[in-house]
């Protein structure tokens, strides 16, 4: 990552609140309603057979066998309030890519966003987020042509008034990713939990 776009990265991370299906935070307590397994080693070593970080390329697809996603992924940007902007509500509903963040398979954690509902659509492409568990598989198409095989490693839900910022947006010494929608408790205006997937590169081919 360039010196320009981490320092926007980190930006966006400590100063957003990330309105509808993300999330806000402060590096704060650790998940207020945890699911699944403890979250992973935030310096841990890639382990002998994992593949090498790769060359920086654009996510252009997201494949998740195990909950029924495959969806195009847009580009995300930051809104004008300096949040992570989300994708917008629309019927054909897709994940998008937090494009001052690493892509996927380089080292660093890269951010994928997706709404849980998407209003009068219906189910968003994260509907069912929550429930993957360790060891479920992801894979994320890049505009090279390669695709990035990711293993969950951890599954959080957590209060966004405790987002643990540091552990979804700080540095890493592995290609990671990071998947974010919204959970809980349903609020008249939105949701109060974030559904946090953690991810380690575990495959890379073309």
């Amino acid at each position: 990552m360039t010196q320009l776009s981490r320092r926007a990265f980190v930006t966006a991370a400590l100063a957003s609140l990330l309105v509808s299906c993300a999330g806000h935070g402060t590096d704060g307590t650790p998940a207020a309603h945890p699911t699944g397994t403890h979250p992973p080693a935030r310096s841990a070593v890639a382990p002998a057979n994992a593949p090498h970080p790769l060359a920086r390329s654009v996510p252009t697809r997201l494949r998740i066998p195990g909950i029924g996603v495959d969806t195009p992924v847009m580009g995300l940007g930051l809104a004008r309030d300096g949040s992570v902007q989300v994708p917008p509500i629309t019927a054909h509903d897709q994940a998008g890519w937090y494009r001052n963040s690493p892509t996927p398979g380089q080292t660093g954690p890269s951010v994928i966003l997706g709404h849980v509902t998407v209003g009068a659509y219906g189910d968003g492409v994260f509907r069912h987020l929550d429930r993957l568990r360790r060891g479920d598989g992801i894979t994320v198409r890049l505009e090279n042509g390669t695709s990035a095989g990711f293993t969950v490693t951890s599954v959080r839900t957590v209060a966004k008034a405790h987002f643990p910022t540091q552990q979804v947006y700080g540095d890493v010494g592995r290609p990671e990713l990071r998947l974010i929608t919204c959970g809980g408790p349903r609020t008249g205006d939105g949701y109060l939990d974030n559904v946090i997937v953690f991810a380690a590169l575990s495959t890379a081919s073309r």
